[in-house]
């Protein structure tokens, strides 16, 4: 097996560090924005890694056991998606000291902690672009980059004319990974983070380095220095060359994310949901399905309950089917509580630490969704059969199972109550055995090999 043991037992929660929580005041810019102000562009809010070292408890007690972090190298912006220093810590949010003094406590709790890997592009403030500026022709680092013109016009407004950028944008550079000396900066930076205890790597739009060899040397790297190390990239459209011993452990799962939405919005059938999920399972190798990042909502996109328009049953059924689904089910800061938020920057507001504002129930249920997937192998390691595919009445079901253990999963995505008949043959149920529904409670009775269930709208259950 190439992918780490330990990602299918993992609940990933990602934390965009500036929204997160205010753990050191003293390290907060002068024009520090009211936390929970209307989140911007520009603003900080004064979360940092100090602040994850204090909610750890809050984290423990939600269940997850890694966490994601958006990008913590030193930038000008909130994102930090342009970095300029890739060996140090964000002043705002701490020191090199405070990342160490994180990963030993999450560590010590048994978290796992993966970090942002922006390896396309970096900020106007790193220091080989940077010498370009001050040096224009006679800096040693023209071929760093893609350069149209030199000195390159980086501040005024527009587009980069004068060199390649990430979607044209002056504040991102991109690398010229084709130079042997910008290859050896990013894995020596990878390197330099997996040694200090990283557990691996998210990385960034890596699919604009579209270079297999560029990412097989940077696996070896990673790789060699830790076996478990986690490497998950951030590929949209589902593309299986991007995973495998020469590439990621898994990618970020927004196939499946779009089409869950799209099947509670009745934009899609029961046949078209099963298609997109079945054509993940015939694009990928069973141990890299098992490593992929399975998530609801992340800091590009608009949070789940708002894409949902507030329905609490579609959430529901949205975190029945997440936390069931092989792979690692992950939370978006904030998703647990209820949080609302439109796309970026919208998506990235402060975490309400004031309980009264929390949607309670909601944290609830996801904190018994985790506890039964932590004690139930067969939803992290077993299985997947779909067993229910009905367009007309809107099912969708499925079994996991692992030797003598199975849970059926059925979520009836329809505005009307229905009975749904089922063959649970695969699942070892004898005639007359007594099965209950881990969420609502409900018993029911294995009829022959069959098992009737009877769901209200907008509702699903997991069946032991």
């Amino acid at each position: 097996m190439t992918v780490p043991h330990w990602v299918q037992d993992a609940i990933f929660y990602q934390i965009f560090p500036d929204r997160f929580y205010n753990g050191d005041p003293a390290n907060d810019p002068p024009n520090l924005d009211p936390w929970g102000a209307e989140p911007t562009l520009w603003g900080f809010q004064g979360g940092d890694l100090r602040g994850v070292i204090a909610k750890l408890d809050y984290l423990l007690d939600l269940g997850i056991n890694a966490i994601y972090f958006n990008p913590i190298f030193q930038a000008s912006s909130n994102h930090r998606y342009n970095i300029s220093d890739y060996y140090k810590i964000d002043p705002k949010l701490g020191t090199n000291k405070d990342f160490l003094a994180l990963l030993d406590a999450a560590h010590q709790n048994g978290i796992r902690v993966v970090i942002d890997g922006v390896f396309n592009h970096c900020g106007r403030g790193f220091f080989a672009f940077n010498d370009i500026l001050e040096n224009h022709s006679h800096s040693p680092y023209l071929d760093w980059f893609h350069l149209n013109n030199v000195p390159p016009d980086a501040y005024s407004p527009g587009d980069a004319d004068d060199y390649q950028a990430w979607w044209n944008f002056k504040s991102l550079p991109k690398f010229n990974t084709d130079n042997p000396q910008v290859r050896k900066y990013i894995q020596d930076v990878a390197r330099y983070w997996i040694q200090l205890g990283a557990d691996g790597w998210r990385l960034d739009v890596p699919n604009e380095i579209d270079d297999p060899q560029f990412w097989e040397e940077f696996r070896a790297v990673v790789k060699s220095l830790n076996p478990d190390a986690y490497l998950v990239g951030e590929i949209w459209d589902g593309d299986p060359r991007w995973v495998g011993p020469t590439a990621f452990d898994g990618l970020m799962n927004y196939p499946i994310r779009e089409g869950l939405i799209e099947f509670l919005k009745e934009r899609k059938t029961a046949d078209e949901f099963s298609g997109i999920i079945n054509q993940g399972f015939e694009q990928y190798p069973q141990e890299n399905l098992s490593a992929m990042y399975n998530l609801l909502g992340s800091h590009d996109t608009e949070r789940i309950k708002t894409v949902l328009e507030g329905d609490q049953d579609k959430l529901i059924m949205a975190y029945l089917f997440l936390f069931a689904f092989p792979g690692a089910p992950a939370i978006y800061y904030g998703d647990e509580i209820g949080l609302q938020g439109g796309e970026d920057p919208g998506c990235r507001a402060a975490f309400p630490w004031r309980e009264e504002s929390w949607d309670r129930s909601l944290r609830q249920l996801i904190q018994h969704l985790i506890a039964i997937r932590k004690k139930n192998p067969a939803l992290r390691r077993g299985s997947y059969q779909e067993i229910l595919r009905d367009t007309k009445q809107g099912g969708y079901g499925f079994i996991r199972v692992l030797g003598r253990e199975g849970v059926l999963v059925v979520l009836n995505a329809s505005g009307t109550k229905h009975q749904y008949s089922l063959e649970v043959d695969a699942l070892d149920w004898e005639d007359g055995r007594v099965v209950r529904d881990l969420i609502g409670g409900e018993e029911m009775i294995v009829s022959g090999r069959g098992l009737d269930l009877t769901l209200d709208a907008w509702s699903g259950v997991w069946v032991v």
